[in-house]
């Protein structure tokens, strides 16, 4: 059950990424309109489409504003057509990093994330390069407080692979991508609200982070989530906050 403290180490990496970029909404826009390309646009049959609705409706986007993703996504409309391409690499010690976009110009994102990884002392890879240190799973953090016992009895019978808990209290809450949905409405028929609710590449083994090695790789994690076309960034470093 136990798990090193990762609670704050996570969602201080939400906030960084959010304030960042200043632009949720697009984001949103873009996870909407792939899920509704690749899967149709009726959230009864399309798991994906319905958890990206789900988060533009927590960030207050209008109906319409996710209406007219759907629409152009499925040819109801004239609209974009964003491709997803999933680039790795190695960043500052050769912590692994995989850095998820959506696009419309693949010439140019590519050459956006070989610039960043090379001005900030990493190296892009090849596909499947870091991957496998990764492993694809759904991700529930409880905020230190929530009952251990109530979110272990809805999660396992759910059908969740594991919870861990940190020593601040937080919880984390993990399991298959295709269980995620099951999941996260049985937590919530408990009366339990994650903080954070994804399908995310979780690092098999984690690397902290301190002093200069952490202020280099924090710069090139900001320079990823600056870039417009990406979606994610995930790594196997913690950066160790100074103060803590």
């Amino acid at each position: 059950m136990a798990g090193h403290s990762k609670w704050a180490n996570i969602q201080h990496r939400k906030g960084r990424q959010d304030e960042k970029r200043g632009k949720i909404w697009t984001r949103l826009i873009r996870e909407i309109a792939v899920a509704a390309r690749i899967g149709g646009g009726d959230i009864s049959t399309n798991p994906r489409l319905r958890l990206a609705i789900e988060k533009g409706k927590e960030q207050n986007m209008p109906a319409d504003t996710i209406k007219r993703a759907v629409d152009k996504a499925t040819g109801n409309l004239e609209g974009v057509n964003y491709e997803e391409i999933r680039y790795e690499g190695y960043g500052i010690n050769g912590a692994a990093v995989i850095v998820d976009t959506m696009t419309d110009n693949r010439t140019r994102t590519v050459a956006e994330v070989r610039h960043a990884f090379a001005k900030f002392g990493g190296n892009l890879g090849t596909d499947g390069s870091v991957a496998f240190l990764f492993k694809h799973c759904g991700q529930l953090l409880f905020a230190p407080g929530t009952s251990e016992d109530k979110v272990m009895e809805a999660a396992l019978e759910a059908g969740a692979e594991d919870i861990l808990s940190d020593e601040e209290g937080g919880i984390e809450v993990l399991c298959a991508p295709h269980d995620f949905e099951a999941v996260k409405k049985a937590l919530e028929a408990a009366g339990l609200k994650a903080d954070l609710a994804e399908i995310v590449m979780k690092p098999l083994n984690e690397v902290v982070f301190t002093g200069d090695d952490a202020v280099k790789m924090q710069k090139l994690l900001d320079a990823f989530e600056s870039l417009d076309d990406v979606q994610e960034v995930y790594t196997s470093a913690v950066i160790q906050e100074a103060q803590e």
